[in-house]
């Protein structure tokens, strides 16, 4: 054989040897990260690219502050995974990233662009919608809808809505005098990853039902510890009877006299304290009028939430749709100045598997 091509054969694997030893040295030093390094909240798993799929490698994304980074694909699943917060081995990426032919957006704009990777976790507004038996319900005053006397077409409507009712939002004013309005609520706090606490079974046999620590404890047995930062979704599978005034309230009654007929689950004061005390969450949901038991007088889950600033979403729909962990949610309520509470347009977020 010709010594040329011998030489330019050792050349070409020295050549090869080298890169892989190069992503070798890169694929150890990148940390199995399941936090944002930016802002410490789970991060959550995206397509990643040919590429790092081959490498063992997948790219986590933090919808609460943008951040895009590579991580380890856990060995045995992703509740397997070790916290690490390293940058280092991130920033050696970076440098690589280009050689490998990444787009460090490409996985944003396709989770954005995958219908199927949005919950709609919103009621629509209508006369169906369900108020609170002493408050006003929705109306919709057609002002034109029609052919204009200039030749095209114009639509325009009066609304009329109370704070809360339908898909809302609880603002921590609420029960909780000197603490955030609906337009004082940090963006932060309605938009981060979720955790749905399922109770369907518990509900089903008791209308009544008190979500508990305990409840809370074993989904954490079940799933790992509920991060910092969390938006906890609780369902309890009241959905299923909106838009039935009578079973999703307990009563089709209206005024005063009707809320002591209210009859549906809540979040109990143990579980709401266990929170507060325990963990360090955003805000709450629940698929039901209230995060406080429809008999409950005193409203203590309100107001043990609201006087630290955790504000409460309720009347979410879809929550059957949403994971127990890995979503995330974007819950943008009208920006009342001042207000106790609004309508809010609440989506769920669930990124396409690997």
């Amino acid at each position: 054989m010709d010594s040329s091509v011998v030489a330019v054969a050792v050349l070409g694997v020295t050549v090869l040897l080298r890169i892989a030893l190069i992503l070798l040295v890169i694929w150890l030093l990148v940390p199995r990260r399941r936090s944002c390094p930016q802002c410490g909240e789970a991060s959550a798993r995206v397509v990643a690219s040919r590429v790092l799929r081959l490498l063992l490698l997948e790219r986590r994304w933090c919808l609460r502050c943008g951040w895009d980074g590579i991580a380890k694909c856990p060995p045995g699943g992703e509740r397997s995974a070790r916290r690490s917060t390293a940058p280092t081995a991130h920033l050696l990426f970076l440098v690589a990233l280009p050689w490998l032919g990444c787009d460090r957006g490409d996985d944003v704009r396709r989770l954005f662009d995958d219908p199927s990777a949005w919950v709609d976790l919103t009621y629509a507004f209508d006369a169906q919608t369900i108020y609170w038996p002493t408050a006003d319900g929705f109306s919709l005053e057609v002002v034109a809808a029609g052919m204009t006397p200039q030749g095209y077409y114009y639509a325009a409507n009066n609304i009329r809505t109370s704070e809360h009712g339908g898909t809302h939002l609880d603002a921590p004013l609420h029960f909780a005098e000197g603490r955030h309005a609906t337009d004082q609520i940090p963006l932060a706090q309605l938009v981060g990853p979720a955790v749905v606490v399922d109770v369907t079974g518990k509900t089903a046999a008791d209308r009544d039902y008190r979500i508990t620590a305990a409840d809370l404890q074993a989904f954490e047995t079940a799933h790992g510890r509920i991060p910092d930062g969390a938006i906890v979704l609780f369902r309890t599978g009241w959905g299923a009877k909106w838009p039935d005034r009578a079973a999703y309230l307990g009563t089709a009654g209206r005024g005063a006299a009707a809320v002591a007929e209210l009859r549906f689950p809540g979040i109990d004061t143990t579980a709401a304290r266990w929170l507060v005390r325990e963990r360090r969450i955003d805000a709450v949901g629940i698929d039901t009028p209230s995060i406080d038991y429809g008999q409950s007088s005193t409203f203590d889950t309100h107001r043990i939430l609201y006087a630290v600033d955790i504000p409460a979403f309720e009347n979410v729909a879809n929550l059957d749709r949403m994971p127990e962990t890995g979503g995330y949610v974007v819950a943008l309520p009208m920006k009342i100045a001042g207000g106790s509470g609004g309508p809010l347009r609440i989506v769920g977020v669930v990124p396409p598997p690997r």
